[in-house]
């Protein structure tokens, strides 16, 4: 069967492949387009096992709203030039649509776009965009009264940092200025009750040798040591903290002022606890012309 340039273009906007790829495709189900894309299908999943031992630390924070709660996900890329490509932000507003009351990251991988998976979704996205490409993790939050932040971001909900805050009565200038502190301070938790114990004795340990190594008594080197990690807590505690956009408050006492208080919070990062490879640009290019 003759493959006309019509046939080629209406599948390459079906599945998002290149030319040379849907043209390929056709050819080898004699032009019937259901054989096609499954043909291109597998041929994703290939190009998807050959890149999966890669590394993806770029990408994007995506957040989507309900009325009682709201959805982080992370998206990971292997470059930043792909992470602002408009099919790949596409992809992520798809799936953050399909997310709504999905509980967990297999949940969302198992559910279905267009009669397909999530996860065969992803694997045609990396044999259309190129990189290797995968959700990482998602988070939700619960609440009626949610704001949120999206950093660095290349549309409303999606960046490289977002953060969602839910507060126990409506202020939405409050929530969004909390979220917008979550972003720039990076908390370890709400409050030191929130700080696990393992964390406070290793803390702990390093004050007490750093403030030995004074040479100093033991009463004075306690007294050094309690207000080392009285300073720590403050530090990495989100309620103690000094609140950015007035910092001579704390966050419990701009939320005392407005009669309210933080339910809960969730910050992604994109690429946070990712150990990235170093290479050069070079040896990049070469990679990339020869997979």
């Amino acid at each position: 069967m003759a493959i006309t340039a019509k046939m080629v273009k209406e599948l390459r906007d079906i599945t998002g492949v290149g030319m040379m790829d849907a043209k390929k495709a056709l050819t080898e189900s004699n032009g019937d387009f259901e054989s096609a894309s499954d043909w291109l299908r597998q041929k994703g999943l290939a190009k998807a096992q050959k890149k999966s031992g890669r590394i993806a630390a770029e990408g994007l924070i995506g957040i989507k709203l309900s009325s009682d709660s709201a959805i982080l996900i992370e998206a990971n890329c292997e470059t930043d030039f792909v992470a602002r490509n408009k099919e790949f932000q596409d992809m992520i507003n798809h799936i953050l649509d399909n997310a709504i009351g999905k509980t967990t990251l297999n949940e969302i991988l198992s559910s279905t776009i267009n009669d397909r998976t999530v996860d065969e979704f992803l694997i045609e996205k990396v044999a259309s965009i190129g990189e290797k490409i995968s959700l990482r993790r998602m988070q939700i939050l619960n609440g009626k009264y949610i704001g949120f932040y999206i950093h660095n971001s290349t549309s409303d909900y999606l960046g490289k940092i977002g953060v969602a805050v839910s507060l126990s009565s409506n202020n939405e200038t409050l929530a969004k200025q909390i979220a917008m502190h979550v972003a720039a301070s990076n908390p370890l938790a709400l409050s030191e009750e929130h700080l696990s114990d393992e964390l406070i004795k290793k803390e702990q340990k390093l004050f007490s040798e750093q403030a030995r190594e004074s040479g100093k008594p033991e009463n004075v080197v306690e007294n050094m040591v309690k207000g080392k990690l009285k300073k720590f807590i403050s530090e990495v505690t989100l309620l103690n903290q000094n609140f950015v956009i007035d910092p001579d408050v704390t966050i419990k006492e701009i939320l005392g002022k407005n009669n309210n208080s933080i339910l809960d919070y969730v910050r992604f990062e994109v690429g946070e606890g990712i150990e990235k490879a170093s290479e050069d640009f070079a040896e990049e290019v070469m990679k990339s012309i020869s997979s």
